[in-house]
């Protein structure tokens, strides 16, 4: 009997151990089944973009710089499509069919006149640079998806915030199959519509770009007398956003922004001479150029080497004596003539934006500038100034308003909508100069072209004033002539200025042959656009 109850309880003891074993199996399979569930749930949902789109930079007129093109692209659920009928509108078919066969829902590039479908959803995506893009130099590019340079990176958060996501999302089943019928969700982004109002104006930047595509090397910088907004700011030779590893090998250095570069100025500093002289009632002087001047034992030849003769300011403003304005600045008074030029913004940064900034230049101290043979050369914009084309437009604005320095300004401000800009900023003015002093210099510039039957810069469609550079460098090509730099500044109409355009051509030679020209053509083809 003893065994037998041993038995008994032994019995009891399995039957409880496997009563728990089958309640625990059920807790188990429930856990599981849970979890798949929630594993469901999780895939119940499906996101498929097309490529974002991006804040827009624009000109002065709300014309896009950029994302001016558009293309289309379609969001494509294979199995509840008819291949044969969706093919034809496949941008690059061979594409489209590797896609179709994988099973997945696919983005591919379409036409515009792909219809749509609960399993077709087609968007339109601003093309960010067209094949002759504008005032990439002033734009930038863009390098892994984020700004690398020029506005597109000064305002990388403008123009890639958020809002930019193109997208469809899709129901699907527990094996992650979209469930068509079951409705879609689709986002369209305005991105687009937002962005950066540069003061550009993209008519006059095309011109500048056209009228300056001959120029191995150099700069176009267009600005409104009265503001200081730039206009057309275009560095030669040019670049494409898809070629900047070619750029980059490419010795001519396309991607620097010559409009930001200081060179040597050459004979357009005459002008400040002047002012300064005119500013210590020196503006009277006549001197008799015979083609040379002794400055303290050292020889200074003028550009004729058999002189101008007898010359007023005006007369050596047009025939560019140099010898004239040697003399005159041992007139002058040194540290007033160097603060002249400071207040004139020579040896001052022009802050257009973060990254895009014009440099300061080189302006001698009144020390170096007690050197004789120095100020000899700093008189007619040799020896140690530079400037950058950016400097020579604001004067040349300075001059054509009486006297009176704008800011250059690049950003006008942002849009929310494309239509409207907030905040703008007006803009900022100075006086530097005495109004007389500046209709006197004014007069000369017009003079300058008016009166001399060579000039290249002479146009029968509209009046100007202007002054033409040769800037020696000391640097010598392979014909053993010495490199010079091309300037020509000066402004339009002449009775009443409008515009400032300065050009500068790098190692261009005379400015009345490489630069004029150039300076001609803008200054007809803007009067043109205008009438």
């Amino acid at each position: 009997m003893r065994k037998r109850g041993e038995y008994g309880v032994l019995m009891l003891a399995f039957g409880f151990l496997l009563m728990f074993t089958v309640v625990a199996s059920n807790y188990y399979m429930i856990a599981y089944k849970q979890a798949y569930v929630s594993t469901a749930a999780e895939r119940s949902l499906l996101t498929v973009r097309a490529d974002d789109s991006q804040g827009t930079i624009f000109d002065r007129n709300m014309k896009p710089l950029c994302n001016a093109g558009v293309r289309y692209e379609a969001i494509a659920v294979p199995r509840a499509l008819d291949r044969s009928k969706t093919e034809p509108y496949a941008v690059d078919r061979e594409v489209f069919n590797e896609a179709f066969d994988r099973g997945e829902p696919f983005v591919f590039e379409c036409r515009s006149d792909t219809p749509q479908s609960d399993a077709l959803t087609v968007f339109s995506v601003p093309v960010r640079y067209g094949e002759s893009q504008s005032a990439q130099h002033v734009l930038g590019y863009i390098s892994d998806g984020t700004g690398a340079s020029g506005i597109e990176c000064a305002y990388e958060r403008i123009l890639r915030g958020e809002g930019g996501e193109n997208s469809v999302v899709y129901s699907v089943d527990g094996f992650g199959r979209v469930m068509i019928g079951d409705g879609k969700s689709v986002t369209r982004s305005s991105a687009a519509d937002r962005g950066v109002v540069t003061t550009l104006d993209r008519d006059i930047q095309l011109i500048c770009e056209k009228a300056g595509s001959a120029i191995p090397k150099g700069a176009v910088v267009v600005s409104e007398v009265k503001t200081g907004d730039i206009l057309a700011m275009a560095s030669f030779p040019q670049f494409t956003a898809e070629g900047i590893g070619e750029a980059l090998d490419d010795p001519a250095s396309p991607l620097i922004n010559r409009c930001l570069y200081s060179y040597g100025v050459g004979s357009v500093f005459k002008l400040v001479t002047a002012c300064e002289a005119i500013e210590e009632d020196k503006g009277d002087i006549v001197y008799d150029c015979k083609g040379s001047i002794n400055v303290s034992g050292q020889n200074f030849n003028c550009h004729r080497l058999d002189g101008h003769g007898k010359q007023t300011m005006s007369r050596a403003m047009t025939n560019s004596c140099n010898t004239y304005f040697i003399s005159l600045s041992q007139m002058l008074d040194t540290a007033r003539f160097r603060s002249r030029a400071h207040e004139l913004g020579f040896g001052r940064e022009n802050y257009l934006c973060s990254g895009i900034i014009g440099s300061a230049g080189v302006l001698p101290t009144v020390r170096e500038l007690r050197v004789p043979a120095e100020l000899a050369n700093f008189s007619f914009g040799q020896g140690r100034l530079t400037a950058t084309p950016l400097q020579i437009n604001r004067f040349t604005c300075t001059i054509a308003n009486g006297g009176i320095m704008p800011s250059l300004r690049l950003i006008k401000g942002l849009t929310a909508d494309g239509s409207e800009v907030s905040g703008e900023k007006k803009p900022q003015t100075e006086r530097v100069m005495d109004a007389r002093t500046a209709g006197l210099l004014r007069q000369m510039m017009t003079a300058a072209v008016r009166d001399n039957r060579e000039s290249n810069a002479r146009s029968e469609i509209v009046s100007v004033g202007a002054k033409t550079s040769t800037a020696q460098t000391g640097r010598f090509g392979k014909d053993g002539e010495e490199l010079c730099h091309a300037w020509i500044t000066g402004f339009f109409p002449a009775d009443e200025p409008e515009y400032a355009v300065t050009v500068l051509v790098e190692d261009g030679g005379y400015g009345n042959k490489a630069a004029a020209p150039v300076f001609r053509e803008i200054a007809e083809r803007v009067t043109l656009l205008r009438r």
